[in-house]
């Protein structure tokens, strides 16, 4: 399967990404950057998911809802999902685990919520900009549960990753993808963990940041192909 993809996009939810992250606009520049499939993976929430999938499938653009967790042991993991409802099941539990603090607006941004024109019909209030209290261990077990995809984001970065958390990938996860930022070494990569599906994504928070004619779906990832193929025909 070639499907060119970018696994890993912010909307105007995460309060770390620019307003202009709108369901339109990131459907459009998709597009306009080559795209055949993205996924919606905001911080702790999948609020923005229905909206980009809907606009998405008017415009011929495979859009997986996701979300990206940080863990108790505070590093970032993303879950991908062929059913919008087991996404959102996953995101109302991973809410339930964050501390009851408030975003700081002045601090953070706005967390808001769009609809599929881009307006805004809500706003959360409970900062997302922080670890759920729930284990590493929990959490991917809780995704597979529900039939989702997930691995370690990022794994390249000096903060909020596995490798600088733990200083290794733990076998007993038994994690088969691992994700790479858009600026480190894909062969880099590829070598050192060659058992790997190695997924590079651009962690976009900015609509020019949105992969440029992005990488090609290994066919050798029966997971994530599985899961194309279940979205697909869940449209």
């Amino acid at each position: 399967m070639s499907l060119i993809y970018d696994f890993h996009i912010h909307t105007a939810v995460s309060p770390c990404a620019d307003i202009t992250m709108t369901p339109n606009n990131i459907v459009n520049m998709s597009i306009l950057k080559g795209l055949q499939a993205i996924a919606i993976t905001d911080h702790q929430t999948t609020a923005n998911c229905e909206a980009v999938m809907t606009v998405g499938r008017e415009k011929g653009l495979l859009v997986i809802p996701g979300i990206e967790i940080e863990c108790m042991e505070e590093f970032h993991l993303i879950a991908l999902f062929a059913n919008l409802k087991e996404a959102e099941d996953i995101g109302q539990w991973i809410n339930e685990g964050l501390p009851k603090i408030n975003n700081r607006k002045d601090l953070f941004g706005p967390q808001l919520i769009l609809n599929e024109e881009d307006d805004i019909v809500g706003e959360l209030e409970q900062l997302l900009l922080t670890a759920t209290q729930i284990t590493v261990s929990d959490i991917v077990k809780e995704v597979r549960r529900k039939n989702g995809v997930i691995y370690p984001a990022h794994i390249d970065r000096n903060s909020y990753s596995i490798l600088s958390n733990l200083g290794a990938v733990p076998e007993e996860l038994n994690f088969n993808i691992l994700e790479i930022s858009r600026k480190a070494s894909f062969k880099e990569y590829e070598n050192m963990y060659n058992k790997c599906t190695i997924i590079q994504s651009s962690d976009a928070h900015y609509l020019l940041d949105i992969a440029e004619n992005g990488r090609a779906l290994p066919n050798s990832n029966h997971e994530l192909i599985h899961l194309v193929h279940q979205l697909n025909n869940n449209n």
